[in-house]
Formats: C-alpha cells, structure tokens, sequence
C-alpha cells in the first residue's frame, strides 16, 4: 500500500492516509516517484498559477495597472482578510466592474474576524470573500481587456477559459485534447492530468527560461514573481503556502489545491513536485510536502526548521492536550524515467 503518513493516538495507530508523489525536472525526466506518479487528477486550485498567465499576455495586466500583489491574488486561495478583499474590489473597480460580475460563488472565509465583522453588522456573504475572488477578478480583467462577454467569463467554451486551457497544455506538457475538463468550486473548468506533468508543469514554472516563446516566458516571470514577492496574498495568515514560499525567501512557488493537493517548483534545482493524497482530507498534504522536501534535501538547512509546525504536528484535544501525532512515512523511489512532451 501507498501509505504517506499515519496517525497516532497514545502510540497506537489510529488512522492512515495513501498517496502519491511525482519529482520532476524542468526537462521532463521523472526522478522520484511514490504511490502512481501518474495519477489523473483535478489539481483544482494548484493550477491558479497557470491560469493566471493569460492575465499578462493578453495586456490587461499593463491595461489595468496590475502591480505584483494584484498579479499574486489572481493566483490566490485567500483568507478573505481584507487586505485581500481590498485588494480583489479594486482590480473590478479599475475595469468598471461591480462586485456583482464575480460568478464564483461565496463561502464562509478562513478570516474569521471578517466573518464576525460581518455578523454583527447583519450583512451577508458576498463573493468577494470567496478564496478565488482574486483568480476571477483577473479572468474579468481579461474578458474586459479582450472586449469579451464578462458575463459569461466563466464557461468552458469563453475565450477566456480557451486560453487557460492552451497555456495549461503547453506548461504541462500535456495534450490539450486528452485533457479532461471538470467545473470546480468556484464554477469555472478545473483541468484532470497525470500527476506527473503538474511536477513538470510547476519545474518549468520555476525555469521561465525553458519557454520559447518570449511572451510566455516574460508572463510566467512575472507571476512567479508576484507570488515569491507577495507570498501573504496567496493565502494569509497561518497559511502553509504563504509560510512556505516566506521560509525559502524567492526560492520556491507553492501552491495549495482542493482534495488535498500540492505543486511546487523549486528555483534553485529546478524540480517539480507534485502531491495527492488520496482521501482528499487536508490534514496530511504539508506534512507529506515537507517530508518530500527533506528527503531531496531542500531546505534543511534552515528553511524546514521554520515550516517545523507543519512536520509531523501533534494532535491535540479540544482543551489543547496534546494526544498524539500526524507522521509522514514514506521512502521515495529513484525511478529516472524521460516524460513525453504532448506538445
């Protein structure tokens, strides 16, 4: 079995999670693997990165005066602090749109100050609190940009998610007709590939330079740095990918997907690393990144020690007792094997 990480309770075993892990490098050679590295899988918010790249190319970052923070919440799944609704509201207002055009949907946020905000003002939820508020606010700016219905940014057949899909298979490496298309959360497509190639696609992520095409690379610049710069508009206080990109100062570009998956791309080496978790539960995924990351020897000398929260973390009791833990518990596999570039 593909076990990852186990649970323990007074040193019995409680519970168990299984997963998958792929490591790729910017050339597409496969170079650890553990569980299926090839998984077909819904990357879900992991890919807002990727999507967030049509947001330069087209123009409508320059058009709109999108700066690094703004650039970085397009690829975020936020708190709903308000800095990050601050910030979401004013890249609509620049694009003479109202919160309304927003078609993702609203959810309670992780701020919970805001929601008590909320609460005891007698308001409602509106989308901008919602974690991809920021992601769809760039989608906006691109259909507006484009001078495409804004109404319908979100379909699967609108410019606007044509593109995303173009530029998810060329950075993956994947071909765009075999690539699955699902709706996620927020409504709009969410991409289903081999595991594998979102490592490949995070490597080439953290290698602007292996891109030919100037424009592209130039994009993917920009989004990397915006996220490496403005780490806390990806996610936010006491958030793993914030803390993770913060402890590797411009090393790495992490990002956090739904059903408990994780992309990363690693600058300095560039490698890519992919993980699932098969039960999609979040409590094991930055557990299990952060074990990837020390058995590859990135970050242990001093990075992992300030992500130590995140290392096999005790479980606590509602009076905060601690009760057991959470460890990560795998070996990864050398398997060196060239991926096939889909286009």
């Amino acid at each position: 079995m593909n076990l990852v990480a186990k649970v323990y309770r007074n040193n019995v075993l409680e519970s168990s999670h299984l997963g998958h892990i792929a490591v790729v490098d910017y050339t597409g050679k496969l170079l650890y693997a553990y569980g299926d590295p090839f998984r077909q899988t819904y990357a879900r918010s992991s890919m807002k990165p990727i999507q967030a790249i049509p947001v330069v190319e087209t123009g409508a970052a320059d058009r709109f005066a999108i700066d690094a923070a703004d650039l970085s919440l397009c690829c975020a799944s936020h708190n709903g602090e308000p800095r990050h609704r601050t910030r979401a509201m004013d890249m609509l207002t620049r694009a003479g749109q109202a919160e309304q055009a927003l078609q993702c949907g609203t959810h309670v946020p992780r701020d919970e100050e805001s929601y008590k905000q909320l609460i005891r003002k007698g308001q409602e939820l509106t989308p901008v609190y919602s974690n991809c508020s920021g992601k769809h606010a760039g989608m906006i700016l691109t259909a507006v940009h484009m001078g495409e219905d804004v109404s319908t940014y979100h379909l699967p057949e609108h410019p606007v998610q044509q593109r995303i899909l173009d530029a998810v298979a060329e950075v993956t490496r994947y071909p765009k007709e075999k690539i699955r298309i699902g709706i996620d959360g927020c409504g709009v497509p969410v991409h289903c590939l081999p595991l594998a190639n979102y490592a490949w696609g995070f490597a080439r992520l953290a290698r602007p330079e292996t891109f030919e095409k100037p424009e592209r690379r130039e994009a993917v610049k920009r989004v990397t740095d915006a996220m490496i710069a403005f780490p806390e508009m990806v996610a936010g206080n006491k958030r793993y990918c914030t803390d993770l990109m913060s402890a590797f100062k411009g090393r790495i570009i992490g990002k956090a997907g739904a059903e408990s998956v994780y992309c990363l791309g690693d600058r300095e080496t560039g490698i890519g690393i992919a993980v699932k978790i098969e039960d999609g539960g979040p409590r094991a995924v930055n557990t299990v990144v952060n074990e990837v990351l020390r058995q590859l020897g990135i970050g242990v000398d001093g990075p992992l020690n300030a992500l130590a929260e995140y290392t096999n973390p005790p479980i606590r009791n509602m009076s905060g007792k601690v009760v057991g833990q959470l460890t990560a518990e795998f070996t990864l596999e050398q398997t060196n094997t060239q991926l096939d570039a889909g286009n």
